[in-house]
């Protein structure tokens, strides 16, 4: 097919290369304008960018897609399917109807559950088992286009937002070649989504990246992992930020709050080599990795050597 992909993030890359390997006429990608990025906070171009550069395939970077030069240049173009994964930039009217065959997208959930710019996030911060990839028609509204395909993965307990959207990003390649044989032979599905099962990933935001001991280990947990390796868990140490990188469960037979009245936050215990258990307002919970404001990832271990960490010391 004679399309044109859309896509900026590193969840989209292997959606390019597959839909390149499988043979299809990528005859443009449309990705984000270079911005400044890292440390250095130089000009660096998309992971998408950078691929389609390396599969010399044509790139445009338009400030605002729905821009009249820009539809103008899509219409000349004239592609029979747009695809957009992880791209950035809403789509309009005008653009949705121009191919011929629809703008059909990857999205990272199991429609309808988490519409959004942030499901792989939510999911894992809600506790949830299982998640997906959905292939859908896409319309003026925001994820609500009619499926096309699905397909699920389990969420182990203990995996960060960053392993699942690596195993998502490749499983949302997979069924997006499938996808497309689908619409060429004119054999995909339109189911529409459920109203009465539509939820919601709103983007994240600084208050909620903040943990709350009050809350459960096991929601703390999540809280964690749901944002390990982006933007990062935090809570206060003696009034200074300490993100919070890996935590585990720690069993209820250490359950020290019944002998002193730990209160959520407190450091009850040391843990030699591992870290520090901290009391909830639901159990314990280990803390084996954090990083302290303005320095590297460290140990929870070698936290409490460099920073003589001792039970008692109230987090908040």
């Amino acid at each position: 097919m004679r399309l044109v992909f859309m896509g900026s993030a590193e969840f989209a890359v292997p959606s390019l290369r597959a839909v390149v390997a499988a043979g299809h006429e990528v005859v443009g990608v449309v990705t984000q304008p270079d911005r400044p990025r890292g440390r250095g906070q130089q000009m660096a171009p998309t992971p998408v960018k950078q691929l389609a550069e390396r599969l010399q395939l044509p790139v445009w970077q338009p400030n605002k897609v729905r821009a009249e030069d820009f539809v103008a240049l899509l219409r000349e173009v004239n592609p029979e399917l747009i695809v957009v994964v992880a791209f950035g930039q809403i789509l309009s009217k005008d653009v949705l109807d121009i191919p011929k065959l629809g703008c059909i997208n990857v999205h990272a959930s199991l429609l309808p559950r988490y519409r959004g710019a942030a499901p792989i996030h939510w999911a894992i911060i809600n506790g949830e088992t299982k998640t997906g990839v959905t292939t859908m028609y896409m319309t003026e509204e925001l994820d609500a286009g009619d499926i096309i395909r699905q397909s699920a993965v389990t969420i182990g307990d203990s995996v960060t937002v960053g392993e699942v959207h690596d195993q998502l990003a490749k499983v949302g390649a997979d069924l997006l070649v499938q996808t497309l044989t689908e619409i060429q032979a004119g054999i995909a599905p339109r189911i529409p989504q459920d109203s009465h099962l539509v939820s919601y990933a709103p983007p994240l935001k600084r208050e909620h990246e903040k943990i709350d001991w009050q809350w459960s280990a096991t929601r703390v947990k999540n809280l964690v992992r749901g944002l390990n390796p982006w933007p990062g868990a935090y809570t206060l140490a003696a009034d200074q930020e300490l993100k919070v990188w890996q935590a585990e469960i720690w069993p209820a037979v250490h359950d020290q709050s019944s002998k002193h009245s730990a209160l959520p936050g407190e450091v009850v215990e040391i843990i030699k080599d591992r870290g520090f258990v901290v009391q909830t307002g639901g159990g314990l919970l280990l803390v084996t990795e954090v990083q302290p404001a303005g320095k590297q990832r460290m140990t929870g271990a070698d936290f409490c050597r460099g920073y003589r960490i001792k039970p008692g010391l109230r987090l908040g």
